[in-house]
């Protein structure tokens, strides 16, 4: 039957409805030659268990997209927050689509994708000190018309009260060295204000920063920020492969003590594992990247559905106004060679994102679990050095495990 064509297109999402934003990081780096840094899924060949339920793709097509989509509103997950990479040599000068790195999820896919309303869609800037950073001239005259005209004003883009959220990555502090606190602020002021003229209310600034010390939060809503959130799990104890029962009560304890100390302005975010095994190569040594073992750690999908409930649990007690009330979040949709993501695999299946449909929604939908070789779509992988996986059955889909 897997050579007969039962549909075609990609099925369109029933999606369900639930009372959280759903915000799933999505890093875009499954474009042939796009990521630069390392060489996607052609490094992935002696780790099976990551290979994507559809195959290897090129990322840059926008029915891989929609099916990305679908899936992910199938299950509670209503927002990507795309990584956005500025080029170093465009530091300070115009921006166009050509100096940016990984843009292709964003102007060749989801803005092509026959499904896109369904998902909203944000960015974080990512300003790591190998990436394009700024300061405040060139944040008003250069990265604020850009980020305005290509994303704020797209129907989907996030906004909360009318506001258009911008996440920022900054754990390098490129941003930050840029401006005195003061300085910061009166730049992203500008922002707001130049958002208004443009017929929102405002705009909303968001970091990403782990930090329990309260001079340092206090430095950060100095600086303009609205509010905090976490990239991954911010471990408080080092150590490869720990067992799952301490991992689980760990992750935890981190979530309670930062929506203790930072009950307004923290919101939380649930994580599945992290094993960056793939990226522990020469190339990446050589680049001064520091992807040691004793960072590795898992958790089952049934544990990472008790992260989820108690995350939805300690939102719930949140006071009224609470960032965290409104929006929880998911590390990480597509990181398939760092070692963290939900979207359906070999390994894992559908089973985190099922988990995050049982306790984040109303599961008010009945998903559909056909995939594309089941319906005689696919054929998505024109690039990468091994063959999709077009006419395979689901039983030697899982054979690869």
């Amino acid at each position: 039957m897997y050579n007969i064509r039962l549909a075609d297109y990609v099925p369109e999402p029933k999606p369900v409805t639930g009372d959280y934003l759903v915000c799933a990081h999505y890093y875009a780096a499954w474009k042939k030659g796009a990521a630069r840094l390392h060489n996607g899924f052609d490094d992935l060949h002696d780790y099976p268990e990551r290979t994507p339920l559809m195959g290897y793709y090129d990322e840059e097509n926008p029915e891989v997209c929609d099916w990305e989509i679908k899936w992910a509103v199938e299950h509670g997950i209503n927002c990507f927050i795309h990584c956005w990479y500025r080029n170093k040599e465009n530091e300070g000068k115009p921006i166009t689509v050509k100096d940016l790195r990984c843009a292709h999820d964003l102007h060749e896919a989801l803005f092509n994708a026959r499904y896109q309303k369904y998902m909203k869609f944000a960015i974080m800037y990512e300003a790591s000190k190998r990436w394009g950073g700024t300061n405040a001239q060139d944040l008003r005259e250069h990265l604020m018309p850009f980020w305005m005209e290509n994303y704020f004003q797209r129907d989907n883009y996030l906004l909360l009260d009318g506001k258009p959220v911008l996440f920022v990555y900054d754990t390098w502090n490129q941003v930050r060295d840029a401006f005195t606190p003061e300085e910061q602020k009166a730049a992203f002021d500008e922002c707001r204000e130049y958002a208004i003229r443009k017929g929102f209310k405002g705009m909303i600034f968001a970091l990403m920063n782990n930090t329990m010390d309260p001079a340092e939060q206090a430095d950060i809503y100095a600086r303009g920020y609205d509010f905090r959130f976490s990239y991954s799990l911010p471990r408080e104890e080092q150590r490869r492969l720990p067992p799952e029962a301490e991992m689980l009560e760990e992750h935890k304890r981190i979530l309670e003590k930062h929506v203790k100390d930072d009950p307004m302005r923290y919101t939380m975010t649930v994580c599945c594992f992290r094993d960056s095994e793939p990226r522990r190569t020469k190339a990446w040594v050589d680049q001064g990247f520091n992807f040691k073992p004793e960072y590795e750690w898992y958790l089952s999908p049934e544990s990472f559905r008790q992260v989820v409930r108690y995350c939805r649990e300690l939102a719930e007690k949140l006071p009224e106004g609470a960032i965290g009330k409104k929006i929880i979040m998911v590390d990480n949709w597509n990181e398939w060679d760092e070692g963290h993501f939900v979207s359906p695999s070999c390994g894992y299946g559908f089973k985190y994102l099922q988990a995050i449909r049982e306790e984040l929604t109303r599961r008010d939908n009945l998903p559909d679990y056909r995939l594309p070789q089941e319906l005689g779509l696919g054929g998505y992988n024109t690039s990468w050095e091994i063959p999709d996986f077009t006419g395979v059955s689901r039983k030697d889909w899982y054979a690869l495990r």
